[in-house]
C-alpha cells in the first residue's frame, strides 16, 4: 500500500462507519469500499437500460446510478443526456422534431412518443452511417431495449432486493438542473418528490443524489430538502470549466459557462463540506495523467477532501481500448492504485463485476 492510501485509510473507515447511506460493510465483496455501477454494467448491455441495471445488480454493485432528465409532460426518465440522438433512433422516428442546434432533446416530447424509441449502444453518425463510440461492445441494432422512467427503475430495484435480501442502493444523478429551470421545469424538485414517495427520505437511507450544477446542488440542500423534511446524502460532482456542460444565467439574462476552477483551490473542500457528503471527481484530478509506472503522481484531492470529512467517488472506470492509462498495467492495476495508494472510497465503473472481483480478492489490503 503507499503512502497515501496508509494515511487515508483510517479516515476512510471511520467514515463509512459513520456515513450508512455511503454504505457498511457489502456482503458481495467484503469491504467498506463502493462500487457504482456507471449507468449500469454498460460495459455489457446498452446503457440506463433495465437489462443493464439487472445485470450490475447480479454482479454485485452496491449502488446503480441513475441520470434524470424529464419529458416534456413532466415525467422522470432515465437518461444520461439531455439529448436523444446519441442512443435511440429518434432522428428516423421523429426527424422532424430537431432544434435548431440539430439535437433532438428529451424535453420536447411526451414519455408515450419516447416509448416508441428503441435504445442502444452509443453512436456518432459519420458519413450518414450509425458508428459505435465502444465497438467491443453490445452490438448497434441486436435486440431491443426501451426507454424506462425512474419509478420503473426504482421499483425493479426495490423488488431485487425483496427478493434476494441484498440492499442495493440508488445513486441519482440531477442531469442538467439549470437546464430544465431555463426550459420552465422543476426537475430537481420532482426528482426529491419521487425518491420520498418510495422511502427514502433520511441520511441513513440507502439513496445518495448528485449533482454537476454546484447552484443546483445547493439549493437542492439549502432550500429543497428542508422544505420536503428530507435529509439525503449530497455528492457534488467535478468537472472543467472548458468542458461547458454546467450553464449560469449571466448579467445580461443569457446563459454563460459555469467556472468549476474555485474546487481547485484552497479551502474548496471546506466549502463544498457545507452543502455536500462527498465529491465525485474525474480520475485525473486524482491520479494525474502525467503519471507514470514507476512515478504515480497521487493529487492533494482525496486527503483534503477526507480533512473536510468528505467521500470521494472518481469516474469512470473503463477497460476498453484506450480506456486504461498509460501509467497502469491493466484495469486491475488502475483499481489498485486508486483503492490502496490514492485511499479513495468507491469508484464508478461500467464493469461492477470485475470491481467487485478485485475487492473480493484485495480487500484484507485495505
Amino acid at each position: 500500500m503507499g503512502v497515501v492510501g496508509t494515511l487515508l485509510t483510517a479516515t476512510t473507515a471511520s467514515a463509512f462507519a459513520d456515513d450508512a447511506a455511503l454504505r457498511s460493510v457489502d456482503p458481495s465483496h467484503g469491504t467498506d469500499r463502493v462500487v457504482v455501477a456507471h449507468r449500469g454494467a454498460s460495459g455489457y448491455l446498452p446503457e440506463h437500460t433495465l437489462a443493464a441495471k439487472s445485470m450490475a445488480y447480479a454482479q454485485g454493485a452496491d449502488f446503480l446510478e441513475q441520470d434524470v432528465v424529464m419529458t416534456k409532460d413532466d415525467k422522470l426518465v432515465v437518461l444520461h443526456d439531455r439529448f436523444l440522438d446519441r442512443v435511440t433512433d429518434v432522428a428516423d422516428v421523429f426527424p422532424e422534431r430537431a432544434r435548431e442546434d440539430g439535437r433532438y432533446y428529451a424535453i420536447d416530447f411526451t414519455l408515450e412518443e419516447l416509448r416508441k424509441l428503441s435504445f442502444s449502444e452509443g453512436f456518432t453518425v459519420d458519413d450518414g452511417k450509425k458508428v459505435a463510440d465502444y465497438p467491443e461492445r453490445f452490438p448497434l441494432g441486436k435486440s431491443h431495449f426501451g426507454l424506462h422512467t425512474l419509478s420503473e427503475e426504482i421499483e425493479m430495484i426495490q423488488g431485487l432486493n425483496h427478493s434476494t435480501g441484498r440492499d442495493v442502493g440508488l445513486y441519482v444523478e440531477v442531469k442538467a438542473p439549470w437546464f430544465h429551470q431555463s426550459e420552465g421545469k422543476e426537475v430537481s424538485k420532482a426528482v426529491l418528490e419521487t425518491l420520498k414517495h418510495y422511502g427514502y427520505v433520511d441520511h441513513d437511507d440507502n439513496a445518495i443524489v448528485q449533482v454537476f450544477d454546484p447552484r443546483g446542488l445547493k439549493r437542492i440542500h439549502d432550500e429543497l430538502q428542508p422544505e420536503l423534511g428530507m435529509d439525503l446524502r449530497l455528492v457534488q460532482l467535478m468537472g472543467e470549466t472548458s468542458w461547458d456542460m454546467t450553464f449560469q444565467p449571466g448579467t445580461d439574462g443569457k446563459l454563460e459557462p459555469y467556472s468549476y476552477d474555485w474546487m481547485y483551490q484552497k479551502g474548496a473542500m471546506g466549502r463544498i463540506a457545507g452543502y455536500a457528503d462527498g465529491i465525485g471527481p474525474w480520475k485525473p484530478m486524482v491520479i494525474e495523467d502525467s503519471s507514470t509506472k514507476g512515478n504515480i503522481k497521487v493529487t492533494e484531492l482525496v486527503d483534503k477532501a477526507h480533512d473536510a470529512g468528505l467521500v470521494v467517488m472518481p469516474y469512470t472506470f473503463r477497460l476498453d481500448e484506450g480506456r486504461i492509462p498509460a501509467w497502469a498495467n491493466d484495469y486491475d492495476d488502475m483499481l489498485r492504485v486508486f483503492f490502496e495508494e490514492a485511499g479513495v472510497d468507491g469508484i464508478f465503473t461500467d464493469y461492477p463485476d470485475r470491481a467487485v472481483q478485485w475487492l473480493k480478492q484485495n480487500g484484507d489490503a485495505l
